[in-house]
């Protein structure tokens, strides 16, 4: 089971943190990618790590998640590389940490082109290929502050942006239902990347998770990947529309 040979997955945020875990992931189950993201010479490095390590095809292709036109030719150039797209991990993000009484509108609307009309565009442009097959798996990376509020950190539009993200997904699972495409979203917790380990590593960061998360500890690498090997895989053909938090229990208390 499981098997994802032959299949095409394009990946975005591929450049560091769970993109990049999930792009190998991927990988090792024998997917192709494409793997976008702004930073080229990143992503140049791991296509080079992944074929040679997994005997798969990678393109990378530098892609700004905002930019309609980029996506659009992102679309293209993968479309005319592999002739189709079976997978889309909309993994891309960025936030402006503020809350609501503090917030400038052009934070708020750097958090919401990114994390959220990045997932509409995106979704738009490969859901087009994919419906040309008849086939497709759509996974969007939300969160688990797509579902609940906090207060610890004053992140206002990030709360919005994961939440329409949430709702964004069971919409376009509703319309492209009879297309054979599936659309799903993960909710993570808070995970191990370059950019979290210095700030999870605390004191202060191991107190919170003893008293909020149940089971007392943040993601490692990779506990999030077979989430996203389950709805991009060909088993996982009569589920759509779900919401699968992985966040070590923290939305469940």
């Amino acid at each position: 089971m499981f098997d994802l040979k032959d299949n095409v997955a394009v990946v975005t945020g591929a450049s560091s943190g769970l993109g990049k875990q999930m792009a190998e992931a991927f990988a090792k189950q024998g997917a192709n990618l494409a793997i976008l993201a702004r930073r080229m010479e990143r992503l140049e490095a791991l296509k080079a790590e992944l074929e040679e390590k997994y005997k798969v095809k990678v393109l990378p292709v530098s892609c700004d998640v905002t930019n309609t036109e980029a996506i659009n030719s992102a679309a293209e150039a993968v479309e005319k590389e592999f002739g189709k797209v079976d997978i889309l991990l909309n993994c891309a993000g960025a936030s402006k940490d503020k809350g609501v009484l503090e917030m400038a509108d052009d934070e708020w609307d750097f958090t919401i082109a990114t994390d959220l009309s990045s997932v509409f565009k995106m979704t738009r442009a490969f859901a087009n290929i994919m419906a040309k097959n008849n086939y497709g798996r759509i996974i969007n990376i939300a969160s688990m502050y797509g579902l609940v509020g906090n207060a610890e950190i004053p992140t206002i539009a990030y709360h919005s942006s994961k939440g329409g993200v949430v709702n964004f997904t069971r919409a376009a699972a509703a319309e492209l239902a009879t297309k054979g495409i599936t659309c799903n979203a993960i909710c993570p917790g808070y995970f191990e990347t370059e950019l979290t380990k210095a700030v999870l590593d605390t004191e202060q960061f191991q107190a919170f998770a003893n008293s909020h998360v149940p089971m007392k500890r943040y993601g490692k690498p990779g506990e999030l990947n077979a989430a996203a090997i389950f709805l991009a895989s060909r088993e996982a053909s009569y589920v759509t529309g779900a919401i699968l938090p992985v966040d070590g229990g923290y939305t469940a208390v």
